[in-house]
């Protein structure tokens, strides 16, 4: 529906047209601060011109970040606490926009507590998101006491259930959860109706049936040094390990590798280099607020790595192996599947189970890619069917991902792919 771009596009009316506000602040997950914002703007002539700064990194970087002339500053929602303590009573940004305001749902979180001590100081607040109420509309009185103070749902979190809900699950002691009083929703709904608006794509848009969402994912500086040397040398040390390319071929293989966060060293051995990938594919996850993923990974490493991301999340999650687990993801007894495209692209009927894909990892089969695709896009699903892509930026994924739009997935891509790069590289150096 394009939420970032329509509300650049406000911001940019509020602050050059209407001249209504100063300095806005964006919260967002990390890796949608990293890259989306700014990336987004960039795509659209009439937003190209506002400035556009990440408040990320170091103490000092993202100090660093706060002095420099910007429209729009984009900071990671874990950093809320900081920045409130950092400007205490000179807060300077009078509107403040939440991507993803799900997750300031939970009152008694610091960033929610951080962001209403600053409140008063505010004049315009918007909030972003697609799921605004995962676990029931308890979720909803955190969101709408930051948008007005409490004014339509009640000061408190305990008046608020008080008024709208019934104890649910309890022992003598604790209530574990709430229900909704009968016709709680629709007064809630009423009550909110004035400061909200809820837009169905399908009411808008003649979206196709299969929608692609490319994700960016930024690598942090160390990271991004580590895949220039490996790019520019095609010789990288990594505590005392070398790893080695011998050929081009070897070299593409071990760029898409280090993009997703590990590289196969002398005798199979796995060097992690970095996480940014996989912080960026347990945000996705995250967004999904409980929808069942299907997960493709490219590389060994890459499945142990998501398994071990995983481990904690309390997702069911599950690599493929054979039919039962075919039966189990189509009967809603699997959260995550992860698999590799070789394994599950031919023959198998997913789409019961689920209308999220997720690319860990990319390769350049136009045919697995399609085909692996076709698991949840198929006749019998019921839903519209999401690709999500994880493309690390200014690495071997984006030209994987050309190839593949492209329809051009020949070993010259690669190779042609390759030649610009290490040209590139080098020129830098």
């Amino acid at each position: 529906m394009g939420k970032t771009v329509i509300t650049l596009t406000a911001v940019n009316e509020l602050k050059y047209n209407r001249f209504a506000i100063r300095r806005v602040l964006v919260i967002a997950p990390k890796k949608v601060a990293e890259a989306t914002w700014s990336k987004e703007a960039a795509k659209w002539d009439h937003l190209k011109l506002l400035r556009i700064i990440p408040v990320l990194g170091t103490l000092k970087q993202r100090i660093r970040a706060l002095n420099t002339p910007a429209d729009v500053y984009v900071i990671n929602r874990e950093n809320v606490q900081w920045l409130v303590d950092y400007y205490r009573n000179d807060w300077p940004f009078d509107m403040v926009v939440i991507d993803e305001s799900s997750s300031f749902k939970n009152h008694q979180a610091k960033r929610f507590k951080s962001l209403c001590w600053v409140r008063g100081k505010i004049s315009r607040i918007v909030e972003l998101t697609g799921t605004p109420a995962p676990n029931g509309l308890i979720d909803l009185w955190a969101q709408i006491y930051l948008l007005d103070g409490g004014q339509r749902l009640g000061k408190t979190i305990g008046g608020f259930r008080q008024r709208y809900f019934d104890p649910d699950q309890r022992n003598a002691q604790q209530i574990f959860s709430y229900k909704p009083k009968e016709g709680a929703g629709s007064t809630i709904q009423d009550k909110i109706s004035d400061i909200c608006i809820s837009m169905s794509a399908k009411d808008y848009l003649e979206l196709p049936e299969i929608v692609y969402d490319d994700i960016p994912v930024k690598l942090d500086a160390a990271a991004q040094k580590a895949y220039k040397k490996l790019e520019r040398d095609m010789l990288l040390e990594v505590n005392e390990e070398e790893i080695t390319a011998t050929t081009a071929a070897v070299l593409g293989n071990k760029l898409l590798q280090l993009g997703n966060g590990a590289v196969y060293g002398e005798n199979h051995k796995v060097i992690e280099i970095h996480k940014c990938k996989i912080e960026a594919f347990l945000e996705t996850v995250e967004a999904l607020q409980g929808q069942p993923a299907l997960v493709f990974y490219n590389f060994q490493h890459d499945r142990d790595r998501l398994l071990q991301a995983l481990a904690k999340s309390g997702l069911r999650v599950r690599v493929y192996q054979g039919p039962q687990d075919e039966t189990d993801w189509n009967n809603h007894k699997i959260d995550a599947l992860l698999a590799h495209p070789a394994s599950t692209a031919y023959g198998l009927n997913l789409q019961d189970g689920g209308n999220h894909i997720i690319w860990f990892g990319l390769n350049w089969s136009l045919e697995l890619y399609q085909q692996a695709n076709k698991r949840l896009h198929r006749q019998g699903q019921k839903q519209k069917v999401f690709i999500h892509n994880l493309i690390v930026q200014g690495s071997m994924d984006e030209d994987v991902m050309e190839a593949l739009q492209g329809k051009s997935t020949t070993q010259d891509s690669l190779l042609k792919a390759l030649r610009v790069r290490i040209e590139r590289a080098r020129e830098e150096k």
